[in-house]
């Protein structure tokens, strides 16, 4: 199975309860008051959000009578659409820091990435900075392993940013091309959590004044408005540039990628249908919205 089949068998669930309802609604009747209020109970039951779906039935009052799925799908196209390509520097190595609430996938996510810089002929470094958890060092040791990625670890308890320090200053004395830092996800405790992002980022600017280059958030597309949540914290915390949005595998509603983009503006990066090294990809605004509106002219899956 491709990827894009892989989206869409992701993104069934979604497509099925919610905008195949909307598409025969859209299709089928005028835009009466009746009709917007169905949309709108739609929408937000597909983890669009509030401010989303208003603009989403504001663009559809504008809209051609007979062109109202039209204006659907190049609405959420548009919602979707924020520059998203990587802020890789001039001079190497390129620091991505991973952000995200502990079982959002964020380990896995490192060993994909890693896996995904490989096969375009990088030498990638993966640091295990959550040291709050052996399972978590040793799971992110296998990915490494599977992705051919050098990995640094320290014990479990050590200083998180030491950890850091020592990936980024590998990397740079062994002229590596990517440095992927794991970092804990303790939510609960957001004050610990915000002193430690800070410190692996003041100690990684020593050694190189502009990185991270990226922190990407990995939040799993499950959780719904909790990941909305997830991401306001997080951005408020650390600068959060971009977003992989995981576990799009057929649980998840995937309204939720459009109330991320519409409410915080930050740009989703990456994407992941499944659990396999090749299941993480650049995330395409126009692929997700044909696969989260694929039917036929009656609006069916």
């Amino acid at each position: 199975m491709g990827f894009f089949e892989k989206l869409k068998e992701g993104l069934r669930k979604s497509r099925e309860t919610f905008f195949n309802q909307i598409t025969k609604i859209l299709r089928s009747r005028r835009l009466d008051e009746d009709t917007k209020a169905e949309i709108e109970e739609l929408l937000i039951s597909a983890d669009v959000g509030v401010e989303a779906t208003e603009y989403i039935i504001k663009r559809l009052e504008e809209a051609k009578p007979e062109d109202t799925f039209g204006t659907l799908k190049e609405i959420l196209i548009e919602i979707l659409s924020k520059p998203n390509g990587l802020n890789i520097p001039a001079q190497k190595p390129f620091v991505i820091s991973m952000v995200g609430v502990n079982g959002s996938g964020k380990t896995t996510t490192c060993g994909k990435l890693a896996a995904m810089f490989r096969e375009e002929g990088k030498q990638v470094v993966i640091g295990a900075c959550d040291t709050f958890r052996a399972a978590a060092i040793d799971q992110l040791r296998i990915w490494a392993e599977r992705a051919g990625a050098t990995f640094i670890a320290h014990m479990e308890g050590a200083d998180a940013a030491a950890v850091a320090f020592d990936a980024v200053n590998h990397a740079i004395s062994k002229s590596k091309d990517v440095v992927i830092l794991d970092t804990a996800g303790r939510l609960h405790n957001k004050r610990h959590l915000m002193e430690e992002l800070a410190k692996i980022n003041r100690v990684i600017k020593k050694v190189l004044p502009e990185a991270p280059h990226e922190v990407l958030l990995v939040i799993d597309a499950v959780t719904g408005q909790n990941g909305l949540q997830q991401a306001k914290i997080f951005r408020e915390i650390v600068g959060v540039t971009g977003i992989v949005l995981t576990k799009l595998d057929g649980t998840a509603k995937g309204g939720i990628a459009i109330a991320i983009a519409k409410e915080l503006g930050i740009p989703i990066k990456f994407i992941g249908v499944g659990e396999g090294l090749e299941d993480l990809k650049p995330f395409d605004p126009r692929d997700f919205v044909e696969a989260l509106l694929a039917g036929d002219e009656n609006g069916n899956a």
